[in-house]
């Protein structure tokens, strides 16, 4: 038996090229005109049962960041960073960071979780991002059917999708749910008054801008720790902001811990929890949650949806050796 080796692969591939060539058969089947590509993805939504419960991941999209700031990890070295991206299979100094909110189906409730940058960015970054509406309705999902909005912390990509382009309710007959904690810190007159010129400046204005109007009428706050929907209780998670709130979603003996920020991108912050994004507002309690819920993951083998991870984006997660490392949930063609 030959050894299976790289040089045996690559000559036999080469030999199999040159035998088509000089084969009599090889022009006996007449050429057909090529296919033209299409050009476009299918909508981005899988569906999957916890217990009861009906979980479907909608895709916004991904921000597509082609050259990656020396800063992103605040306190690893770019080579580093640039490795972690090579072991993933990724290329150095970019990045694609996914958007996936969620729906939950409860039987007596339709609630979605987070809800993207918004319909507008759909235009402005040519369809790259701001997909969650039209998505949303490709999974046979109306949005006037939607209960409830559960908001997990006030970053654009969490928020934004709460108004449509036209500045009207993105979901108008839903009551919208926010972490208490974290919208008492971004609506404050004095926080706002203290942030520094840039990203938090903005992103104080942008909070008053969709909390605002007829978003505002409907929001209700809720408390770190408590049941605030059939089968779903918020668990504080914050550091990647001061109010920032997970989730705990069971039904029957099934749980899924649905993590917003606690992570960005895996590949990345998963597998080298001490690593610190430069948009986590207070870095030093990001890591701190970070692995005290990793940890509580890992042990108890609890399934986790990450906003962040690749799309899907469900998974669990394993201690590797001073980290972790997320294990995907295969797709299953079946609910």
């Amino acid at each position: 038996m030959s050894e299976l080796t790289r040089r045996n692969i690559v000559a036999g591939v080469a030999a199999g090229a040159a035998a088509t060539a000089l084969s009599p058969f090889a022009t006996a089947i007449p050429a057909r005109a090529a296919a033209p590509a299409a050009g476009k993805q299918t909508a981005g939504w899988y569906r999957y049962k916890l217990g009861d419960y009906e979980i479907t991941v909608v895709t916004d999209g991904v921000n597509k960041i082609a050259k990656l700031p020396d800063n992103f990890v605040v306190n690893a070295p770019k080579e580093q960073v640039d490795a972690a991206l090579k072991a993933a299979f990724l290329p150095a100094g970019a990045l694609d960071i996914p958007y996936s909110p969620v729906v939950i189906n409860t039987g007596s409730k339709l609630i979605v979780m987070d809800t993207g940058t918004g319909q507008a960015n759909f235009a402005n970054s040519k369809g790259v991002a701001g997909q969650f509406h039209s998505n949303l309705a490709a999974a046979g999902i109306d949005a006037k059917a939607v209960d409830m909005v559960i908001i997990s912390h006030y970053h654009q990509d969490h928020i934004n999708g709460l108004v449509m382009a036209d500045g009207s309710l993105g979901f108008p007959n839903a009551e919208i749910l926010v972490p208490a904690a974290e919208h008492k810190y971004w609506l404050d007159d004095g926080e706002m008054s203290r942030a520094p010129a840039g990203r938090m400046e903005g992103l104080f204005k942008n909070n008053r801008r969709v909390f605002s109007g007829d978003v505002a009428k409907r929001v209700k706050t809720y408390e770190a720790g408590k049941e605030i929907a059939p089968g779903i209780t918020s668990v504080a998670s914050p550091g990647h902001t001061p109010g920032h709130t997970s989730y705990v979603v069971s039904s029957g003996s099934k749980t899924l811990f649905v993590q917003a920020d606690v992570t960005n991108v895996p590949f990345l912050f998963v597998r080298n929890p001490g690593w610190h994004a430069f948009f986590d507002q207070d870095a030093k309690l990001a890591e701190e949650t970070r692995r005290k819920i990793y940890d509580m993951l890992a042990t108890d083998k609890t399934m986790v949806q990450g906003f962040h991870y690749p799309f899907p984006a469900v998974a669990f997660v394993e201690k590797s050796g001073a980290g972790y490392r997320e294990v995907m949930v295969p797709w299953n063609p079946t609910i």
